[in-house]
């Protein structure tokens, strides 16, 4: 039996607006209170993106510079890019390929995951895939998700506006030369 290669995240990366929304922010738009948005989420603070200046793209391209740097690797080192988001910035073309001009990165595969909460673990799923059969040597996987612009700050939105902010993550995933690494 062929052992298959482990997989490891090799960098890390992230960003979050410089936009700070606290609870009480929230009071301006619907009948709520920062005790009850705790209450129900344990949430104090969230970021929201510039309505014009930041895009699902451009938060993910900054947390993919730092995951790039993280894990020792240039752009031109990434071989794949899996990109999960449900706030894209266009249906078509995904922000995987925009991550990818945006960076100027030579031509690779991209692929998009239409998935918000999940889509993160469903993109490291399809990349340690992609590891473990030797397809790839360093798969950029970023989700990025900017809701600001779609939420209902009605006191009828409440129930979830409170809940959701904007931000992204990224991570490189590269195959595991030890066991443990």
């Amino acid at each position: 039996m062929i052992a298959m290669p482990r997989t490891k995240i090799a960098g890390i990366g992230m960003y979050v607006p410089q936009n700070v929304v606290t609870n009480n922010d929230l009071l301006k738009y619907m009948d709520t209170s920062d005790e009850w948005i705790q209450e129900r989420t344990g949430i104090k603070e969230r970021r929201y993106a510039d309505r014009l200046g930041e895009t699902t793209t451009t938060m993910g391209v900054k947390a993919a510079e730092i995951a790039i740097k993280n894990a020792g690797i240039t752009k031109d080192d990434v071989d794949f890019i899996i990109f999960a988001t449900l706030s894209p910035d266009y249906y078509f073309p995904g922000c995987g390929v925009l991550v990818q001009r945006a960076m100027k990165m030579k031509e690779i595969g991209a692929l998009d995951i239409r998935n918000q909460c999940s889509g993160f673990v469903y993109a490291l799923s399809v990349g340690d895939q992609f590891i473990k059969t030797g397809m790839y040597k360093n798969i950029l996987v970023v989700a990025s998700e900017k809701h600001s612009f779609g939420l209902d700050f009605s006191t009828h939105g409440r129930n979830v506006s409170v809940i959701f902010g904007d931000a992204a993550a990224a991570v490189v995933l590269q195959p595991a030369e030890k066991e443990g690494q």
